[in-house]
């Protein structure tokens, strides 16, 4: 697994837990870290965490306007009602898809796509591929490149 894949599905799995448990993120850091690492360290490398956390707090900063775009692209279902999976799958996608360039539209709903599959329900894939194509028309980048930083 690439090292960006597994920072998205680390980043995923936070915004999960701190959606399910109400509580601060700055609370669930220390613990959630601590629980992560490869088999061989008791901590993830440095370059996962660090895009992990730019994720986080990324979707944490930005996390009302990413939630309103979702909302826009929901029919007849409320955002809280959305699989805890699906939703932070969104939000991490819909945070690079707006404010992180650094990566191709298509390369990011590609990712986004394929840990809804491995961590969602069967028709998460396609549920989340409707969402993030919709976004993606809609703000206008190319969507096979990305920016370099």
């Amino acid at each position: 697994m690439s090292k960006r894949r597994e920072s998205r599905e680390a980043a995923i799995q936070f915004l999960f837990q701190a959606d399910l448990n109400k509580t601060p993120a700055q609370e669930l850091a220390t613990g959630f870290w601590a629980m992560r690492g490869d088999e061989k360290t008791s901590a993830p490398s440095a370059k996962v965490r660090a895009f992990a956390d730019e994720l986080i707090a990324g979707v944490l900063a930005h996390r009302a306007t990413i939630d309103e775009r979702i909302k826009a692209c929901l029919v007849n279902v409320e955002i809280e009602r959305l699989a805890v999976v699906d939703r932070n799958v969104l939000r991490v996608a819909i945070y690079e898809l707006l404010f992180s360039h650094e990566v191709a539209p298509v390369i990011i709903i590609n990712e986004a796509i394929e840990v809804a599959k491995k961590y969602g329900t069967e028709k998460s894939g396609g549920f989340i591929n409707g969402v993030l194509d919709r976004i993606k028309n809609e703000i206008g980048r190319p969507a096979r490149t990305g920016v370099k930083k």
